[in-house]
């Protein structure tokens, strides 16, 4: 599902309009999760955390509705989809494959089963090498007549298209890092409750739904590596001092950094994906965008993993431990995982700079 909407603003739109029109698909995009935790909130407090899982019930079935309702059955700009094109299995199985046993040993990260960790994670790297082997024979085959490749690593060509997908990559793990951490900060290092929680990260998502909208303007006139850079910049900042959020300061201090962060996420969002997609010839539009938004993904579930197996490391380093609310030990803790979190986003503006650049 995630590809589909870049394709079509990258297709039915001119440059000029891609911006706007990525930073209206954002607004809805962002909007949810914002008000998605202070509905879930409520939710937990009342009825137990289980009750959240039904309440994608409901819009599941209304988007089903509305897709096939309203999206089209043929591709943006009048071109019919293709479908005789077969699918590439044994890429699927590797890639699929690879990517299981990678999360699978970041869990197990999270254990004492180091060994089990390390089989996991070293077959992974096996798997992935494998399939980047088999993709590169499917395409050589291709110019043959053959069938076509899961992946199309010729879209990696693009320097500016390499530096977007490690920005992704980056941006994915800050994004759903901090979306991991907040919550379990506030609850156990402030001792707030999950429907204060809720609320308290709700006037952030309605500020990242209007800076995407205002964003998206300027991305059809700015350089898309000059706005992503800043926002990076600003996404950095929140992280490194939200130990300025303490349980004696109030709320105030949380709500100016995460309000700090999602700003730098709404100059982030509507530029990166254009910038990266721009320097990819427009026959691998698509496999761009499908490649993007798994990396961005697999940042995600990296990013989660990584922030809870950083902040157990701190816990224990400082003598807390999970179910501690509120002590100086386990803020120490949660403050430094936060750090972590600001340099792994600062280190990659380095690559942010690149994103627009021609050349190989």
């Amino acid at each position: 599902v995630q590809p589909i909407p870049a394709i079509i603003i990258l297709r039915a739109f001119t440059p000029q309009e891609q911006g706007r029109a990525s930073s209206l698909f954002g607004v809805g995009v962002v909007l949810a999760p914002a008000i998605g935790p202070s509905i879930g909130g409520v939710l937990v407090d009342g009825f137990g955390w289980r009750s959240i899982f039904f309440m994608v019930v409901p819009l599941a079935m209304l988007a089903l509705w509305l897709s096939r309702r309203y999206v089209p059955t043929t591709a943006p700009g009048g071109v019919a989809a293709s479908s005789d094109a077969q699918l590439d299995w044994t890429g699927l199985v590797l890639a699929s494959a690879a990517t299981l046993l990678l999360l699978n040993g970041l869990v197990q990260l999270h254990g004492e089963a180091d060994g089990m960790a390390g089989l996991l994670l070293g077959l992974s790297a096996l798997l992935a090498l494998a399939f980047v082997v088999w993709q590169r024979r499917q395409l050589a085959r291709m110019a043959h007549g053959g069938r076509a490749p899961l992946m199309n690593l010729q879209v990696f060509a693009s320097r500016s298209f390499a530096m977007g997908s490690l920005v992704s990559f980056t941006y994915g793990m800050a994004l759903f890092g901090s979306t991991y951490l907040y919550p379990v900060f506030m609850q156990m290092g402030l001792g707030l409750s999950p429907s204060t929680i809720g609320a308290a990260m709700l006037p952030s998502g309605i500020a990242l739904a209007v800076t995407i909208n205002l964003v998206g303007r300027l991305a059809d006139r700015q350089p898309t590596s000059r706005l992503v850079t800043f926002g990076l910049g600003m996404l950095a900042l929140s992280l490194g001092l939200n130990f300025m959020a303490t349980p004696g300061a109030g709320l105030i201090w949380l709500w100016v950094w995460i309000l700090v962060g999602r700003i730098g996420l709404g100059f982030i969002l509507p530029s990166l994906n254009l910038g990266a997609m721009r320097g990819v010839p427009q026959g691998l539009i698509p496999q761009g965008s499908s490649i993007i938004s798994f990396i961005r993904m697999v940042g995600g579930a990296t990013g989660v993993s990584l922030c809870a197996i950083v902040l157990e490391w701190r816990l224990l380093a400082h003598g807390a431990h999970l179910g501690e609310t509120g002590s100086s030990a386990a803020l120490q803790a949660f403050n430094e995982t936060f750090v972590c979190l600001a340099v792994l986003t600062a280190l990659s503006m380095l690559a942010a700079r690149q994103i627009g650049r021609t050349g190989a």
